[in-house]
């Protein structure tokens, strides 16, 4: 090999990235101190960037395409060298290739329960977990608020700071929804949208964009679920009292086909206690009928009567009789009640006629 080969053989040609890691964000390009010939080809797939960076500093960004490095398409690399117009020679430049697609399936959940005061069961401790998807939206601030000079960065490296950012702002938002937690189920895809609207903010400070979270469970403590079952099988029970003679009629037919003589003593007195128990079951479904009082005595109606051409009443027949002995209502004098189109004569009234019974009619004229 001679002395051109071998100058030759130390410069890069290719510049590309063809990985296949599924949790990889930044690749730099390993060259091995080897310098990137002037007019090298650049291939940038797509769900890819390429960033070029000069001495620390970020220089050009190049979008998916197919590039040959020339002064040209170097504009910001070519000022950071102090390269003259028409100078062509090796460089030296840190490539970074960034990942661009979508990564899934990235989990988060709470650490530790998050306390709430939930309308129906009172202060609750809650855990959620579930799943959401990034991806970078603007590699410049990936590269100088993340990456940094890490020569592979994957997910596992940034997923604890979304984890937490995720969950912070979860508690913010159940506790100032306040959603009943047995209504948290019917809501995890709204919460999922809420809770994306508004981290996105703090993602976009990273570089990064948040395109989907999904909320998949909220957990309840064991004991409090305990009781929620307890509470669910007693609404599926329905009427005690029948699950009740049910469980003891289904005890009497095992204690039944016990065999043996301590076992039919065992079965006899336990089918005593549980027709004890079912007899006093049934007398309280159907209690003795008890002696109610007898319903108040009816009103009496009553009655206006005209005397001296004034209205008086209303007075209860009583009172009317009372009237009628001492002569100031006659057969002739006008009684009205409740219900009476227009007044009438006493003795045309019914309830009224009757009271003038004992009394003898009136002379005829001689």
């Amino acid at each position: 090999m001679g002395f051109f080969d071998k100058l030759r053989g130390e410069f890069i040609d290719i510049v590309e990235w063809t990985d296949d890691s599924r949790d990889t964000m930044v690749y730099r390009f390993e060259r091995h101190d080897n310098e990137i010939k002037m007019g090298a080809k650049l291939i940038v797939r797509e769900s890819q960037v390429a960033v070029f960076i000069n001495r620390g500093k970020l220089a050009d960004i190049f979008e998916p395409g197919d590039y040959t490095l020339e002064t040209d398409n170097l504009p910001i690399l070519s000022t950071l060298q102090g390269w003259k117009h028409g100078f062509h020679s090796p460089f030296k430049a840190e490539v970074y290739f960034i990942n661009t697609r979508r990564f899934t399936d990235l989990k988060w959940g709470t650490k530790n329960p998050i306390t709430l005061r939930d309308p129906e069961f009172g202060p609750l401790r809650i855990r959620a977990f579930g799943t959401y998807a990034i991806r970078v939206s603007n590699p410049e601030f990936f590269i100088k608020e993340i990456v940094g000079t890490d020569g592979h960065f994957t997910t596992d490296e940034i997923t604890d700071q979304l984890r937490n950012l995720i969950v912070s702002r979860f508690a913010d938002i159940v506790g100032e929804a306040k959603i009943p937690v047995l209504d948290m189920a019917a809501n995890y895809n709204e919460m999922g949208e809420f809770i994306t609207q508004h981290i996105h903010d703090d993602f976009v400070a990273y570089g990064i964009d948040i395109t989907k979270m999904l909320v998949e469970n909220i957990s309840l403590p064991p004991a409090v679920e305990e009781v929620l079952d307890k509470r669910t099988s007693m609404g599926i029970v329905g009427n005690l009292n029948q699950y009740t003679q049910f469980q003891a009629a289904t005890a009497m037919e095992k204690a039944a086909e016990n065999d043996g003589m301590a076992g039919g003593g065992m079965g006899m007195g336990m089918g005593f206690a549980m027709a004890n128990q079912m007899g006093q079951s049934s007398a309280q479904k159907n209690p003795e009928p008890q002696v109610s009082a007898p319903p108040p005595l009816p009103k009496q109606k009553q009655f206006h009567v005209a005397i001296d051409g004034q209205s008086k009443g209303p007075m209860p027949t009583n009172q009317l009789q009372s009237l009628i002995d001492a002569g100031s209502v006659t057969r002739e004098s006008l009684v009205w009640a409740d219900g009476m189109a227009d007044w009438q004569k006493a003795s045309d009234v019914d309830g009224v006629k009757e009271l003038f019974s004992s009394m003898p009619p009136p002379l005829p004229p001689q």
